[in-house]
């Protein structure tokens, strides 16, 4: 069964709570709390604040256990924008926008929590090409050494005769 909880208009861009956001999801809700709980960011209190909610929510209203729930979405999306204005040289002024977002939290029971799997290494280069797979080098047939042959030439035949005599 999914639980869900929304808060509206939180007073933060939404880009700034989607990093917290991501954290969570598909973490079981005591390590989602706790993971909120250390997390030194203005997001992470008030989407720590939705998740209790969704998590009151699953144990008043649907009789569920909290020790099986799972965060299976944990949704960041704007909110209305509030319009303020700055005053700028030459008696101009300059808007400034106070974003808002809404929070929303779904938890399940019926999720199985599964690892994250490692990241694997990127095969890009620097300059953003892909880099070319490397080829298993062909296995090299070693040959026994060969013992060389001497081959005596005339002239070193008779330079060994004359030694011998001498």
């Amino acid at each position: 069964m999914e639980v869900r909880s929304i808060y509206k208009t939180a007073r933060v861009s939404p880009k700034k709570a989607r990093d917290v956001a991501r954290e969570i999801q598909g973490l079981p809700v005591s390590e989602a709390l706790d993971a909120l709980t250390f997390t030194p960011r203005k997001a992470a209190f008030l989407i720590g604040k939705t998740l209790k909610s969704a998590i009151a929510n699953a144990e008043n209203n649907h009789d569920l256990s909290a020790d099986n729930l799972v965060v299976k979405e944990a949704n960041v999306s704007s909110g209305p924008s509030f319009r303020r204005f700055k005053p700028r040289a030459r008696g101009s002024a300059s808007a400034i926008l106070k974003r808002t977002s809404h929070i929303a939290i779904i938890l399940s029971d019926e999720i199985t929590i599964e690892e994250k799997p490692q990241r694997k290494k990127s095969t890009t280069k620097v300059d953003g090409r892909k880099a070319a797979p490397k080829k298993a080098a062909p296995a090299k047939e070693e040959k026994a050494p060969e013992p060389e042959e001497i081959e005596e030439t005339p002239v070193a035949e008779a330079a060994a005769e004359e030694e011998d005599k001498a």
